[in-house]
């Protein structure tokens, strides 16, 4: 389907695969809403869908603060006068072990993971609804696939987004709203180097040590590709789009190995 006139929200707009997504969409057409808690950021998104001929409107909205994110709805459709999708695409990265894991880590990444999909899915599905048509798409991980050791906070959110994701294109089915998660790989942004790291398991003393085996090990993939593929699951209205060759693999795996595949990371932890 095409993207030419729609309106699509995105959160975590200012980097990474929200501005990617955002480019994407406006070289298809698409006119977008952009909020992050980067207003510098924001403003280079908004400078290149821009320049891609498309209209953007920017708002600095914390995803953790349900009345902002309610507020910033109101405001797209008000602006635009429509909105035909949203992407909960803004989160964070934690490191830890559950046996150290501190509340205020923990109420943080759900805050932002967790919540941040529900209220920002709550805010802009009433407007799809009436309109009859349009999306949700909601960003997960492989980590909503697997577990893995240093990241059970991680995990919960990730896990939980999938399942809220999936229940709730069950309960759209036949109003014209298509509900997708989305699945991403190692992806080249700053996710991991803009998170909180407290313990690790597999050895890494630093939030700089991980970040760079994230970025160097495991990032196969660009934001722009991310984007692309995103874009591509939309229009096809694909209720689960993997990106990256590392996604598709670990979800065969899973789905062969679905308790024994634990034991396989065990062993690529402690060896790393």
């Amino acid at each position: 389907m095409t993207f030419r006139g729609r309106v699509v929200a995105i959160t975590g707009a200012a980097s990474g695969i929200g501005r990617a997504l955002a480019v994407e969409l406006a070289g298809r057409g698409a006119d977008l809403a952009l909020s992050d808690v980067s207003e510098e950021g924001l403003a280079e998104t908004a400078a290149q869908v821009e320049r891609a001929g498309r209209q953007a409107t920017t708002a600095r909205v914390d995803v953790a603060d349900r009345e902002a994110v309610y507020a910033w709805a109101e405001s797209v459709v008000a602006d635009h006068g429509r909105v035909d999708g949203v992407v909960n695409n803004a989160g964070v990265s934690l490191t830890d072990t559950i046996e150290h894991l501190d509340y205020d880590d923990f109420e943080w990444i759900v805050g932002i993971n967790f919540w941040g999909v529900v209220y920002g899915t709550k805010a802009f599905l009433p407007y799809l609804l009436e309109r009859g048509d349009g999306w949700v798409v909601n960003v997960s991980s492989v980590f909503g696939i697997i577990s893995v050791p240093s990241q059970g906070a991680y995990n919960a959110t990730k896990f939980a987004v999938r399942g809220f994701t999936e229940c709730l294109r069950q309960e759209l089915d036949g109003t014209g709203v298509t509900a997708s998660c989305v699945h991403p790989g190692g992806i080249k942004t700053n996710i991991a180097r803009g998170g909180r790291f407290r313990h690790s398991v597999e050895g890494f003393e630093s939030l700089e040590e991980a970040a760079d085996h994230f970025e160097n090990d495991l990032a196969r993939t660009t934001a722009e590709e991310a984007g692309r593929v995103i874009a591509d699951g939309m229009a096809e209205r694909a209720p689960r789009i993997l990106i990256g060759n590392d996604a598709r693999l670990i979800d065969v795996v899973q789905r062969t190995m679905p308790v024994r595949y634990t034991t396989l990371v065990k062993k690529l932890a402690r060896r790393r």
